[in-house]
């Protein structure tokens, strides 16, 4: 539900940009035929480029980073996150709502013009039908030419229906049909009727332009004054005079834009790569392919005991430089902690401590861990990329320097060096008596992780005697 909610507001975003730029460059130009595509290729691309899913390998100076999921205690958590189930659903429900009322109000238009269409009178005149009743407005629908009557000797009703007829021929209708289409699945986003709009408007450009082909501009632009009305239209409908009449005037009497402005439209590359960039390609930071990823616990608790009061000290194994081959960032076959990741779940929840200098200080953060897999599976070149103080850093080191042997990487079936990188979340879950933590049990609750996992957090409590 929420991939749903993230998908339209990346669409309303891109329809916002492109609309933007269509605007600002290239609606003032008189190549109708290339803004009417133009518009009708915006619109697809926008509603089509947030599902495209294009992933790159990110190569450089960053250092892969192996994710561990998150420990969190409690139901803060749980709670927070049904919170936001419960808004995610009321926003889908009233999405759907709103999907359902503009589909049933389409097809309900569309039933009802094939209705009134076909209780018309009929006829075949140059080429085209024109479908005659009084309470029609000349307009286009498709294939049909709507007129309230028809009189083939009188002039303007001939500029009308040769209007009306570009519209037919170029097939404007399923133009508006697909706008229509989008309008059901983004009802509630103003953008999609500015679209609407613009299409309409290059519509009436179009079907103009072919009238001053046979007709003075003047003597067309008269009718067009003679003849504004107020009527709706349906909604696959070209009206004749439907809106927009001080503008179309106006394009009739500007010149032709220099074929040098087609260059105008080069700008709409670099707008939809960088569409394309933003919205769908995604980086993917090879992460370690680990084993036995169900087998993680959802909450490790670590409760303030006597054992707290010292630090653990670790051991800094010295390094000894070898002629080690190069380290590898991404390799093909990533390394393994020994008995898999059940394996060392189980070492991190044995051996992880919450610092009791944090604990009273109220330290809590992420603290990141670099290091490196060698070929014999040690794990050497322990560094902070990021620490937070309180004895919390020292506790990251002395876990990680203390892990048995791991199964090391290999590139090309030959073990290498390969560096890591190890978050681990330190967070105070708040006051609790001495009592109840000495007797509060550690519990694991085992799940299986939906979407990568980030980090690894310890959880530790304060006493209320601190």
């Amino acid at each position: 539900m929420n991939a749903l909610l993230i998908y339209l507001v990346e669409v309303s975003i891109c329809l916002g940009i492109s609309l933007v730029i269509y605007r600002v460059l290239l609606s003032g130009l008189t190549f109708f035929s290339w803004n009417r595509s133009i518009l009708l290729g915006l619109l697809i691309l926008s509603g089509f480029i947030p599902l495209l899913r294009l992933e790159f390998f990110d190569l450089g100076p960053e250092i892969t980073e192996m994710t561990l999921p998150v420990f969190q205690v409690g139901d803060q958590v749980a709670e927070v996150g049904s919170r936001w189930f419960s808004w995610s659903q009321l926003l889908i429900g009233v999405y759907l709502v709103g999907v359902v009322f503009t589909a049933a109000r389409l097809i309900f238009g569309f039933m009802v013009s094939q209705r009134q269409i076909g209780n018309a009178k009929k006829i075949y005149y140059n080429k085209h039908y024109i479908a005659i009743h009084p309470e029609f407005v000349p307009a286009s629908f498709f294939d049909y030419i709507l007129m309230p009557d028809f009189d083939p000797e009188n002039t303007e009703q001939k500029q009308i229906i040769l209007h009306e007829s570009m519209h037919v021929r170029l097939r404007h209708s399923w133009d508006l049909l697909l706008v229509n289409f989008a309008k059901v699945f983004f009802w509630f986003n103003p953008l999609i009727y500015l679209f609407e709009n613009s299409l309409r408007e290059v519509h009436e450009y179009q079907a103009d332009q072919g009238v001053t082909f046979s007709y003075g501009p003047k003597e067309y632009a008269t009718l067009l004054l003679k003849l504004i009305t107020a009527k709706p239209g349906w909604q696959f409908m070209n009206n004749f005079n439907q809106f927009q009449t001080k503008k179309r005037i106006i394009m009739l009497g500007k010149s032709q834009s220099a074929h040098w402005q087609k260059l105008r439209f080069l700008t709409l590359i670099p707008v939809i790569g960088l569409l394309v960039l933003v919205f769908s390609c995604e980086r993917q930071d090879l992460e370690p392919q680990l084993s036995a990823l169900a087998d993680f616990p959802k909450v490790m608790e670590v409760p303030l005991t006597i054992q707290d009061l010292t630090v653990t000290p670790y051991q800094n194994p010295v390094y000894e430089p070898k002629e080690y081959d190069q380290v590898f960032d991404v390799v093909e076959q990533q390394p393994n902690p020994p008995g898999g990741m059940s394996g060392w779940n189980q070492y991190l929840a044995t051996n992880l401590q919450y610092p009791f200098e944090a604990r009273r200080r109220g330290i809590e953060g992420t603290v990141i861990v670099v290091f490196e897999i060698h070929p014999d599976g040690s794990i050497k070149n322990v560094e902070i990329l990021r620490g937070i103080g309180g004895g919390a850093d020292q506790e990251a080191l002395r876990v990680v320097m203390n892990s048995p042997k791991w199964e090391p990487g290999k590139q090309r079936g030959r073990e290498v060096i390969t560096r890591m990188r190890l978050p681990i979340r330190f967070k105070l879950a708040g006051l609790i008596s001495s009592n109840s933590i000495s007797a509060k049990r550690i519990e694991e609750q085992r799940h299986t992780p939906s979407e990568p996992l980030q980090e690894i957090a310890v959880i530790g409590y304060q006493s209320q005697s601190n």
